[in-house]
């Protein structure tokens, strides 16, 4: 393999470091779920840049799927339900975007440090990045833990889940079925959130976190 394709797919999921970073700094929910479609547009020209180095046909299964599913359809049925239930279109941080992205800057300075130096004989094109997908999961898990919006959760978990999936071409790619069955489990959940979500307006009025838990009688 050249060195010219290591560079290629080292971009790749680099580029999905910053867009992560791009989500993590949004605070408007139309923009935020604009980043996500190009996360996902990302991740499938990553995916499909592994099947083709890799000499793997069956990883072009995934990058159509991601492209399709989480670049197209996920973003415009949330949007959808952002109208629809007259969502806030500004997503309130449990901490504010500084800190927030400083904490970030730690998380990825982390995961190279862990995962380099855990990979150190490992295949080169894996090494870097194993590195990448794990700065992106543990970035999707910080989205999560600091907005109070539901919908931005989503997001973040979903976020989360890419890195997974980067992490899984990056090492050499995984088993079509189990590509097809994750597909399918991510479809199946976001049916389930989108009804989770109709019924938590239709119950308390709002999705807002903070007001779900003053509901309950946790906060005064």
């Amino acid at each position: 393999m050249n060195g010219l394709a290591l560079d290629i797919a080292h971009l790749l999921a680099g580029s999905m470091v910053l867009v992560s970073f791009l989500l993590l700094y949004q605070d408007r929910m139309f923009a935020l779920l604009n980043i996500f479609a190009l996360q996902a547009i990302v991740l499938s020209a990553s995916i499909a840049w592994q099947a083709y180095i890799q000499d793997a046909p069956h990883l072009y299964v995934p990058a159509l799927i991601a492209l399709l599913l989480k670049g197209i359809v996920i973003p415009l049925a949330l949007r959808r339900v952002v109208i629809k239930l007259g969502i806030h279109r500004e997503i309130e941080t449990v901490v504010g975007i500084g800190p927030t992205m400083l904490l970030g800057i730690g998380l990825v300075a982390l995961s190279m440090v862990i995962m380099l130096k855990a990979t150190s004989t490992a295949d080169p094109l894996a090494r870097e990045d194993l590195a990448f997908a794990l700065s992106v999961l543990l970035l999707g898990l910080l989205m999560m833990v600091t907005r109070r919006n539901a919908v931005s959760q989503i997001i973040g978990f979903m976020s989360l889940e890419n890195g997974l999936i980067l992490a899984a071409t990056g090492a050499k790619g995984m088993p079509l079925v189990v590509e097809i069955s994750i597909a399918f489990s991510v479809l199946v959940a976001f049916i389930v959130i989108g009804i989770f979500l109709f019924r938590i307006r239709e119950r308390f009025d709002t999705v807002e976190l903070e007001a779900l838990d003053a509901s309950r009688g946790e906060r005064p």
